[in-house]
């Protein structure tokens, strides 16, 4: 595998030859200093061009960054296209090197600085930008929630159980898998979130996708949290819902004693609710 510095050479090397390339800047977590450092991190570069039509036109260009293995260009695809806009390349090369490049109009660079706070400029030639930004994670620290966020949080959750219980008893499991990952899981994983800044303070991230949330839950919870991940027959799931239900009870009531809020009155009739349809060989858990 190439080291930073030969990749830092290639990449400024080339952006400095060429002339249509007015600024770079990294992005991501090699900008933020609370992240640890390994070679699965990637190279997430922006070049900020005079000329969008001569990068995109043709993708021999390309191969000075190495043998790619595979590449993606999300504003080609007809199945998943962009939102974001610019042209990227997602790009694996066969050292494991994993270059996001992204191409922007030059005239778009005060619009894209305010895009995102972790943001290193490493090459300006014109000297466009005044104030460079110092990369700051904090867009993504965990936030005290307000009344209001934690109700509708334990809203969501609840009410998206009862699309599981359905899912389950009418013997959909896909139905089911999906509203307990994406939905019911995502309010979980965010009341864990409140919980963890109501212990350790509201002044860093847990990264994303909530993965150094092990680092602050207690050993119990993320046990039990890991449980709810087993979902591969009806039997696991209805385990995984409860297991699910009870630990999202017991991090809600912490949460809102911590903050002085009312604990939401949704528990009660649900948890009622799933009791009257689970299974009976599961009437004695």
């Amino acid at each position: 595998m190439r080291t930073e510095q030969q990749m830092w050479q290639l990449i400024l090397g080339y952006a400095e030859k060429n002339d249509k390339i007015r600024v770079v800047t990294l992005e991501g977590s090699r900008t933020n200093v609370n992240i640890p450092k390994d070679d699965f991190q990637d190279y997430d570069i922006t070049f900020l061009v005079t000329d969008m039509e001569a990068f995109t036109r043709d993708d021999a260009w390309l191969s000075v960054f190495g043998n790619r293995i595979m590449m993606q260009k999300p504003e080609d695809m007809e199945l998943f296209p962009a939102e974001e806009p610019g042209f990227s390349y997602l790009m694996l090369f066969d050292d494991d090197i994993k270059i996001d490049l992204t191409l922007l109009p030059v005239e778009r660079l005060e619009e894209y600085l305010t895009w995102d706070k972790l943001v290193r400029v490493l090459l300006d030639k014109d000297g466009r930008i005044q104030n460079p930004p110092v990369p700051t994670d904090e867009d993504y620290r965990l936030r005290k929630p307000t009344e209001r966020m934690v109700d509708d949080c334990c809203n969501e959750f609840w009410n998206v159980t009862t699309y599981v219980v359905k899912g389950l008893c009418r013997h959909e499991i896909l139905f089911a898998i999906d509203h307990m990952h994406e939905i019911m899981r995502k309010e979980l994983l965010r009341m864990m979130g409140y919980w963890v800044g109501t212990e350790h303070g509201f002044t860093f991230s847990v990264g994303k996708n909530s993965k150094f949330l092990d680092h602050y839950v207690p050993a119990a919870w993320w046990q039990r949290l890991m449980q709810t991940y087993r979902m591969d027959s009806y039997e696991h799931m209805w385990e995984a819902l409860l297991t699910c239900m009870a630990l999202f009870r017991d991090v809600s009531k912490q949460v809102t004693q911590r903050l002085d809020y009312a604990y939401p009155p949704y528990d009660a009739a649900i948890s009622a609710y799933v009791e009257r349809h689970k299974p009976e060989s599961l009437c004695q858990s």
